[in-house]
C-alpha cells in the first residue's frame, strides 16, 4: 500500500486539510498526490529537469501557490 502524510495547504477560504502520497503517473515515477479530506482538491506534480516542481494534473481550479506548497513538504517527506 502506498504511504500517506497528512498535509496542508493554504486555501481562499483557510486551509485545505488532505494527504500526500508518492505514486507512479504515468513514465514519472517520481510524482506525489496531494487529496483533500474532502475529496474536492486533487494535485499531481513532478520534479522538472532543472528540479523545480510542477502541476501536471489535478482538479480545477487551483492556486498555483500550491505547487511550492507541496514541494516544501516534500521535501521534509524525503528527508
Amino acid at each position: 500500500m502506498e504511504q500517506q502524510t497528512e498535509a496542508m495547504l493554504t486555501g481562499t477560504d483557510g486551509p485545505v486539510s488532505g494527504t500526500i502520497t508518492h505514486i507512479t503517473y504515468g513514465e514519472h515515477r517520481n510524482a506525489y498526490r496531494f487529496d483533500s479530506v474532502d475529496n474536492t482538491l486533487h494535485l499531481v506534480v513532478i520534479p522538472n529537469d532543472t528540479g523545480n516542481w510542477q502541476r501536471i494534473a489535478g482538479s480545477e481550479p487551483y492556486l498555483s501557490g500550491w505547487v511550492d506548497e507541496l514541494a516544501e513538504q516534500i521535501a521534509k517527506i524525503r528527508s
